[in-house]
């Protein structure tokens, strides 16, 4: 943490902890299995895609007497959830879902999402640990630029802010004046946002001509997209915050899955009483031991309106031994998404990895993006990125340089770079879209 921050943020008292939090690693499991067995039976009974999936795989409800037992049942993907768009896979009536989100769409029909007002409650209460984990306290203020509506970010993380017993400032995504000017009038102690767009608020803070590492933020809780350490070292060094990571997905629950800890920013502690976590290999749907990197599977142990089995979540990650919560798995941070991910002349890379390699690089800035093309049967990769502030331009093509000669030496495939002036490239207004694929 910059010696210039003002954190208060701080570890929490055992006594603060939820007793989900304080049990034995055989507690916690015993209380996985039997919420298991009740959302596998609910899932079988209500939602009709589950009945044919489980009949079509041979295994029935009675099957599951273990944790391990999952491992008998069919994956779901999103696929699935387009197929049964708008309500069929909800597994209450209609009329008792309280809340309804749903994505973008923007490559297929939505995916919707449901909430009973227990699942609502329950998502609050695991914002409210997720908020406890990353250092803030009751009576703090909290700016929350996730943005709002359909996004499960804003209004998820709000009715947790308000949880915990904090101050909300529902500033939502984009209206970058906006944001600075009520971080310098309202001095919230945290802030909520996507990692890029934290980025871009600490860019239009130093071009009003103030330091961001003197603002009132002690703490950011990131997430909704990818982001590297070299990346939370950049954010903490140039605001003088802790930076923590927050993980969820919508089909899941949305923010609040799993969160770092103040305390040791190791990965974030998944939230087991309430979903049980899984790597398995992308291409076989084997199951992998803890500490092998795969895909990151997801089963609801809680959720009402939308219990889901076996998520694949397309994430690549790997599970740990619990840290700060001894008893809850952490997954490693996301290298990137299966569905993501980039095969250069034979090569796997993902952006993710470009990130890690040009934000150790002086001179070049964290504002980068990747753009695909093709040039007759090969694939090339440019990395447009821009250099710092006050650089020459012979200083600017050494960096790039530099970059070019990191990525053949660590990844094993050639990109080009092109160096664009600092300030020319998009900003992020929420989530920020990396890859350009142009081919």
């Amino acid at each position: 943490m910059s010696v210039l921050s003002t954190s208060r943020a701080h570890a929490p008292a055992p006594a603060e902890l939820d007793p989900e939090e304080r049990m034995s690693r055989d507690e916690l499991e015993a209380l996985q299995l039997r919420r298991l067995q009740a959302t596998v039976r609910l899932a079988y009974a209500k939602v009709p895609l589950y009945t044919s999936k489980f009949d079509e795989a041979g295994v029935h409800p009675d099957d599951l007497r273990s944790l391990e037992d999952l491992q008998k049942f069919p994956f779901t993907t999103k696929e699935d959830l387009r197929l049964s768009y708008p309500f069929g896979m909800f597994a209450v009536p209609r009329a008792e879902v309280a809340r309804i989100h749903a994505s973008s769409g923007t490559t297929g029909l939505p995916t919707v999402v449901g909430y009973t007002q227990n699942d609502l409650d329950n998502w609050a209460t695991l914002i409210a640990r997720s908020l406890r984990a990353s250092g803030v306290r009751p009576g703090q203020m909290v700016h929350n630029a996730y943005g709002y509506g359909l996004f499960t970010g804003g209004l998820g993380a709000h009715a947790g802010i308000e949880r915990l017993g904090c101050t909300v400032v529902p500033m939502s995504g984009g209206n970058t004046p906006k944001q600075v000017q009520l971080i310098r009038d309202f001095r919230p102690d945290a802030i909520m946002a996507t990692p890029s767009y934290l980025l871009t608020i600490i860019d239009a803070i130093a071009a009003s001509g103030e330091d961001p590492r003197l603002s009132s933020l002690a703490v950011g809780i990131l997430g909704a997209e990818p982001w590297t350490n070299e990346m939370r070292d950049t954010i903490e060094r140039s605001l003088g915050i802790d930076a923590v990571d927050i993980y969820g997905l919508s089909e899941v629950m949305g923010p609040g899955v799993g969160n770092e800890c103040i305390e040791s920013k190791d990965g974030p502690h998944i939230w087991e009483d309430h979903f049980l976590p899984e790597i398995i290999d992308s291409e076989t749907g084997a199951s992998l031991a803890d500490g092998t990197q795969g895909e990151l599977v997801f089963t609801t142990l809680t959720k009402e309106a939308l219990p889901v089995i076996r998520y694949r979540t397309h994430d690549i990650s790997s599970l740990l031994p619990g840290s700060a919560r001894p008893n809850m798995r952490r997954m490693s941070r996301i290298a990137g998404r299966n569905d993501d991910m980039i095969i250069l002349r034979g090569v796997n890379l993902f952006p993710s990895q470009i990130e890690e390699i040009a934000l150790a690089i002086e001179g070049l800035s964290p504002h980068f993006s990747l753009e695909l093309t093709t040039a007759g049967r090969m694939d090339s990769l440019t990395v447009h990125i821009e250099s710092r502030e006050g650089l020459s331009a012979a200083e600017g093509q050494a960096a790039a340089d530099r970059l070019v000669r990191e990525v053949k030496s660590r990844i094993g495939s050639s990109v080009a770079v092109e160096l664009a002036q600092p300030g020319s490239l998009p900003r992020s207004e929420g989530k920020l879209k990396r890859l350009h694929d142009n081919r």
